[in-house]
């Protein structure tokens, strides 16, 4: 039906007759004569009816927006002064001499370069979303991003390997979807949460290099940078430690960042421990780009009369901690509230401050209302600790070590946002030496930090069940601009490791055979030392085209409420289906009007 595709018109054609198909992306009519800017994948170009010719030219008279259309035309080069410099096609142009409308459109429910359309019509009508310049590059871009890493693996002899969708449910992490068996009455599949088990059991068959990009499947309160469906880059090795998993991993991120957006990534990436990244950031995924630090301040508090430092300070698991902000002396008072109020959120009960009007006055040259309640020595140290300078402003944060790092964190990231203090670029990074186990004062038991199938440290083993606090797993992290983009591990391959790790976290014999027997009774025949690393796909295309929710990143995402507000999914389904899967409904009980809820 077509002879080129409209964005690859260009000079070197000009003199030949084309054929093109594509929407109407806008028409004018400029006395007398008509444009048509047609668009296709490939890009836009413009073309000209003229009534001399009396058919086409009455054609075009009655196109609009979207309408679907074949053009036959003459390229040539457009008058002078005419040119588009933003187009790839604006020095030429195709006088149109027929036109064909292949099918009508109806009056869009928006225009598509309007700017703040709202989330909720883009996703109800995303089949016109996508046609947007802004989402067909994005989705273009996640093509490239997949076609480089699957390019870069193959090349490495990795085996591209299918795994189950329909598997058991395993409810260790987050929620399962769960799919009711027909066949089975009262049984249930689980959609994966990852490929973990399988691609381990792919090591234990010999296939030694694996991946996949695949989905995977939580049910979970949704962000801007979650899904309940969502694409991981799944990839498994045996006979390689960390470092040689890492190697491998940290060039197949340059090479895709290098191909896709001629971005030259670090060699060797930075590496840093997990304790370290928690006392300098305040987190595990800490942003680089933002120069601020955390500086423990704890010891110079533990003998003040200040209650609300020294209790902090004097408590193994508290944490006083100051964050020095380089002319920070300029923020007003209401600013500095709106701060306290921030920190809020994470748990914090308040916000210290002091101003350092000048330094080089030590005591006097400093304004805060906890000045009173510190000693000398105690105001010298902090200056010197956190380097302050005049013109800057410190920050405290006194509680348990989460609720400092929580909200700490937080203000370090929004500082570095509001004072312009965020630097340009790519910062990427190694977080490594994770804590094997984190307690779960709730359910008063230890939680595998990363999942249960982790290796710890081989100086580790023998104490896994007897000081799990203390228990380094072999695990590590790549962290972009402050984004997780990929997380991995060694596994345990040797299946009494594995069983003492079920057993440091309370899962007995008996539940461990009948969650997990298929995986011990394959360690029991030859597992390989194995290790692998899972890339949040989304994740990462979202980063690289610039955009903050993955659902830009996505060509049919969910809402936030987990919804498809296109397809109207979830939504209620025949009794004669939830006969044959053996399902009766409970519905919740009625309200009554005016009960308390």
């Amino acid at each position: 039906m077509r002879s080129h595709f409209c964005g690859e018109l260009n000079e070197s054609l000009i003199g030949q007759r084309v054929t093109l198909c594509g929407w109407a992306h806008s028409r004018r009519d400029h006395g007398g004569v008509i444009f048509i800017d047609l668009r296709d994948r490939a890009g836009v170009v413009q073309t000209v009816f003229d009534p001399d010719q009396k058919q086409a030219f009455a054609a075009a008279e009655s196109v609009r927006s979207e309408f679907v259309l074949r053009v036959q035309g003459k390229i040539r080069a457009r008058p002078a002064g005419t040119e588009n410099p933003h187009l790839r096609t604006g020095k030429v142009e195709v006088v149109a001499d027929g036109i064909e409308v292949l099918n009508r459109a109806e009056a869009l429910p928006f225009q598509l370069d309007e700017v703040d359309l709202s989330e909720p019509v883009r996703l109800k009508y995303r089949y016109l979303d996508l046609r947007r310049d802004f989402m067909q590059k994005n989705l273009r871009l996640r093509h490239k991003v997949t076609q480089s890493l699957r390019r870069y693996l193959e090349d490495r002899d990795f085996t591209e390997i299918e795994t189950p969708m329909l598997t058991k449910s395993t409810p260790e992490g987050a929620r399962d979807y769960l799919v009711p068996s027909r066949t089975h009455p009262g049984h249930f599949f689980a959609l994966p949460q990852s490929p973990q088990l399988f691609k381990q059991l792919l090591m234990v068959a010999g296939f030694e290099r694996y991946f996949q990009i695949t989905r995977c499947f939580r049910d979970e309160d949704l962000r801007a940078d979650r899904q309940p469906e969502f694409t991981q880059v799944d990839i498994e090795t045996s006979f390689l430690d960390e470092n040689g998993v890492m190697d491998i991993m940290e060039e197949m991120l340059r090479v895709l960042f290098k191909n896709v957006l001629s971005v030259e990534l670090p060699q060797p990436f930075p590496r840093m421990s997990y304790d370290e990244s928690v006392r300098r950031y305040g987190s595990d995924r800490p942003d680089l780009r933002v120069p601020l630090e955390l500086v423990d301040v704890g010891d110079l508090m533990k003998q003040v009369e200040f209650k609300v430092f020294a209790g902090p300070a004097n408590n193994p698991n508290g944490r006083v901690a100051a964050l020095r902000v380089p002319k920070g002396g300029e923020l007003p008072r209401s600013q500095i509230d709106g701060y306290t109020a921030f920190v809020g959120q994470y748990g914090a009960k308040g916000l210290a401050y002091i101003k350092v009007n000048d330094a080089a006055k030590g005591r006097d040259g400093l304004q805060s209302p906890i000045l009173k309640f510190l000693p000398d020595d105690v105001i010298a140290g902090i200056v010197q600790r956190t380097g302050a300078q005049t013109g800057d402003l410190i920050f405290f944060g006194a509680d348990t070590a989460k609720v400092v790092n929580d909200s700490l964190g937080a203000l370090r990231l929004k500082l570095g946002e509001d004072l312009g203090l965020r630097q340009a670029g790519w910062k990427i990074l190694w977080v490594v030496d994770f804590p094997m186990f984190d307690y779960d004062a709730e359910a008063k038991r230890w939680v595998a930090l990363h999942h249960p199938f982790t290796s710890p440290k081989a100086e580790d083993v023998e104490r896994v069940d007897l000081d799990p606090a203390n228990v380094k797993a072999r695990a590590y992290d790549v962290v972009l601009n402050g984004s997780e983009i990929g997380g991995g591990s060694i596994r345990i391959h040797r299946m009494d490791v594995q069983e003492k790790v079920f057993a440091a976290l309370g899962i007995g014999h008996e539940e461990a055979r009948a969650k997990f027997g298929f995986l011990l009774d394959a360690l029991k025949y030859g597992a390989p030392p194995h290790g692998g690393i899972a890339f949040g796909l989304d994740r990462i295309c979202a980063l690289m085209s610039g955009v903050d929710s993955i659902r830009d990143v996505i060509a049919f995402p969910k809402t936030q409420k987990a919804t498809c507000l296109m397809t109207e999914a979830p939504s209620e389904v025949d009794e004669t289906q939830l006969r044959e899967l053996h399902i009766k409904l409970r519905k919740p009980p009625e309200k009554i009007a005016g009960e308390a809820t």
